[in-house]
């Protein structure tokens, strides 16, 4: 099971959180968000960690510039963006995840549009913001997903979720990585590395 470290702000933080070696951490180029980044982000080559770039309804300029600035290897498209959008930006060479805010009432037939043109899918809550909302859809919805297609969990995920995630998975769908935030910050944008270490444990010992 993979980890994303997602809502990151601050340099002594980040480098802290890559010593566990997350294979996903996240920097919010949204500027409604109270996790978005000002400055430069840290310097991350050196690892196997994959510096993601989170995006909601850019222009395709801003998110290209923001690849070559902050030297991204994925991009999560967080907005109403379109198959051809997709597809587009997956050609600066970049993984794809296509997220999709969910509730009830949410539609799975709208992912087939989105299959070809994204490396993976995100499955957040429905709620007042984009992401970051800090609460959980109800996961069962995810029985009506019948795509092969890998895809990562989000929303209000904490320490006490792993008995679900471990439920999820034994469902044998395609649970690839999950996505957490903010359930384990000290303040918007400062995770609690230590929390943060013992819920990784957890992953890799029980699921």
């Amino acid at each position: 099971m993979k980890i994303k470290i997602c809502g990151l702000k601050f340099k002594s933080n980040i480098l802290g959180l890559s010593t566990l070696e997350p294979e996903y951490m996240g920097f919010i180029f949204w500027e409604k968000s109270k996790r978005f980044v000002t400055g430069l982000t840290p310097n991350l080559s050196q690892t196997k960690i994959k510096k993601t770039g989170v995006f909601v309804n850019a222009d395709f300029e801003e998110i290209k510039n923001t690849v070559l600035v902050h030297k991204l290897k994925a991009i999560q498209l967080h907005g109403l963006e379109s198959p051809e959008f997709c597809r587009k930006i997956k050609g600066l060479g970049v993984e794809i995840i296509k997220a999709f805010s969910v509730d009830e009432n949410f539609s799975f037939n709208i992912l087939e549009k989105y299959e070809f043109c994204s490396d993976y899918f995100l499955f957040d809550t429905k709620g007042k913001y984009p992401g970051g909302n800090g609460i959980s859809f109800d996961w069962k919805v995810l029985r009506n997903y019948e795509y092969e297609k890998k895809f990562f969990l989000s929303g209000g995920i904490g320490i006490e979720s792993i008995d679900v995630i471990k439920k999820i998975k034994n469902l044998g769908l395609p649970l690839f990585c999950v996505d957490i935030n903010s359930r384990f910050e000290l303040n918007p944008g400062k995770k609690n590395i230590e929390l943060i270490k013992s819920f990784k444990n957890s992953l890799e010992n029980e699921i």
